[in-house]
């Protein structure tokens, strides 16, 4: 996290991973998370024109994510899709675009898109899987995964997934990740109570109880408090749920915490029919069914309406009660064989992403020199070939780099030494790659550069790869030198006519003495 500069005169900001201007995105994120979205959308809009000004990308990137989470809240779907669609071209590493497609998959279910839902989440998944595991990014990311899993009432698929966050003993891991696993825990055995599968359901819901006892026993919070009484009074334990739930549903209602308040009424509503008070408890599901109006998941409607048509079935055991509550448990049924489907869906697209990754994997190997771990010829000829079919549209420059006298150091201290010196360059010319740029090795001793910039850039990143290998100790009994001929793209130029442009430049670098760069 943040810390400021010990020694010497002190930055303006704190050092951190995120922009100079991380706080304003914080509070976008906090006004999205606590039910204030227009505030957040405002804020953002705000904020937005700050982060541009100074260009600050990284900001830039979180107050649109704000945005985009308000957006959500706010059920204006296809603009927050748009801005999903926009952070998922600018991701820049795999962690950004897996956590980017977990919340398009929540938002493509949200829209009844299911098959983009389950794609999204399938990719999601293997990046994940790929990504390094253990960052606050990685947490973030495998969060937004359970949350769109669980949106898209796949409680299986989440639950493995909170189990790893919660599993998670680094310092700097959020409790918050219980609570969401315990609400997970309960709307799942909730839902398999409503199908018939009681003992699945119990074994469910005992688990969310335990979480939000151990959670409630370190500090009381209203939120705990609902999950924790509505888990108890579908597991029987009605006197303590009533009492719980009494206490926090009206400052949840007051608060607009809604989904934890209507938790509480319908903790208080099973509470109160099992205590033969019917016409109290069926005013509580009422009170839920009206709070669904500001923003409900897929999976509380059915829960809410199920129970509504039990207490009207057990108030009125008469023929249209009793086919109202056939309806409801049919469609409860229905919605169950559903999720069951996108859940099969879901394995099924895992499938084909991981098939495409292993092929993707296979690839990229054959691709690679397995002397210094660079591209190689099969590399360079795709890497060309793309500037011959109009693909490559920004600046680029070719750096051509040939390893002075290199036959001589083979014969003069072994192969193995020589093989040992192309390593070492490889190391350096890997380490003076920025993003988009491409290191091969062409032939021998031979590397090029597709350097991603125009002729400035080109000269300045090949003289420094020369100043670097003339200064590197990388074999103890000779100084190793490169010489490097530099041509830069024009549309006039096919790749074979780039190269040779270059190469015209590495042999004049060669005749003017070596350990020199030509452009």
């Amino acid at each position: 996290m943040a810390d400021w500069i010990s020694r010497g005169d002190r930055l303006p900001v704190p050092v951190t991973a995120y922009g100079p201007l991380h706080l304003l995105a914080r509070q976008v994120h906090r006004l999205a998370n606590t039910g204030q979205p227009h505030e957040a959308i405002t804020a953002a809009d705000a904020f937005l024109v700050i982060a541009r000004t100074v260009r600050d990308e990284k900001t830039i990137r979180l107050l649109t994510q704000g945005k985009m989470y308000a957006l959500l809240a706010m059920g204006r779907y296809v603009e927050a899709t748009m801005l999903g669609e926009e952070l998922l071209r600018t991701a820049g590493s795999l962690l950004n675009e897996a956590k980017t497609l977990c919340d398009l998959a929540q938002l493509h279910l949200l829209r009844g898109h299911y098959v983009d839902c389950m794609r999204n989440l399938a990719r999601a998944g293997v990046l994940l899987n790929a990504g390094p595991a253990g960052t606050d990014r990685h947490r973030s990311a495998m969060c937004s995964f359970a949350e769109a899993a669980t949106v898209a009432e796949m409680y299986e698929t989440a639950a493995i997934a909170y189990d790893q966050l919660c599993a998670d003993d680094s310092p700097n891991r959020s409790t918050s990740f219980d609570l969401v696993h315990a609400v997970t825990l309960l709307y799942w055995g909730l839902r398999l109570a409503h199908v018939g599968r009681s003992e699945e359901s119990r074994s469910r819901l005992r688990r969310s109880a335990e979480i939000t006892r151990s959670r409630l026993d370190d500090q009381p919070d209203l939120q705990v408090m609902a999950v924790h009484a509505l888990a108890l009074a579908k597991l029987g334990e009605t006197t303590v749920a009533e009492k719980l739930a009494r206490e926090a549903v009206l400052p949840l209602r007051t608060g607009e915490t809604y989904q934890y308040a209507r938790m509480a009424h319908l903790a208080l509503g099973i509470s109160l029919r099992a205590h033969g008070l019917l016409h109290e408890a069926r005013r509580e599901f009422i009170a839920a069914r009206d709070l669904s109006e500001h923003g409900c998941r897929p999976d509380e409607r059915p829960i809410i309406r199920f129970e509504l048509a039990l207490t009207a079935l057990e108030l009125d055991n008469g023929q249209s009660s009793r086919d109202l509550f056939e309806t409801v448990e049919g469609q409860v049924r229905e919605l169950w064989r559903l999720r069951l489907q996108r859940l099969a869906m879901l394995r099924q697209a895992g499938q084909r992403e991981e098939a495409e990754a292993a092929r993707a994997r296979a690839e990229h190997e054959v691709m690679l020199d397995p002397l210094t771990g660079l591209g190689n010829r099969r590399k360079f000829d795709l890497l060309l070939d793309t500037v011959d079919a109009g693909r490559d549209r920004g600046p680029l420059t070719l750096l051509l780099i040939d390893v002075d006298h290199f036959k001589a150091v083979n014969d003069a201290y072994s192969h193995s030494a020589g093989d040992r010196a192309l390593r070492e360059v490889a190391t350096i010319l890997r380490a003076h790659c920025r993003t988009g740029d491409e290191a091969v090795r062409y032939a021998g001793d031979e590397f090029v550069v597709f350097l991603r910039g125009d002729s400035t850039a080109g000269r300045d990143v090949a003289e420094r790869i020369r100043t670097a290998v003339a200064a590197a100790t990388i074999l103890p009994e000779a100084r190793l030198t490169v010489s490097i001929g530099v041509a830069t793209w024009s549309p006039a130029l096919t790749g074979d006519a780039l190269f040779r442009a270059a190469d015209d430049r590495l042999y004049a670098a060669k005749w003017s003495g070596r350990n020199t760069t030509a452009a």
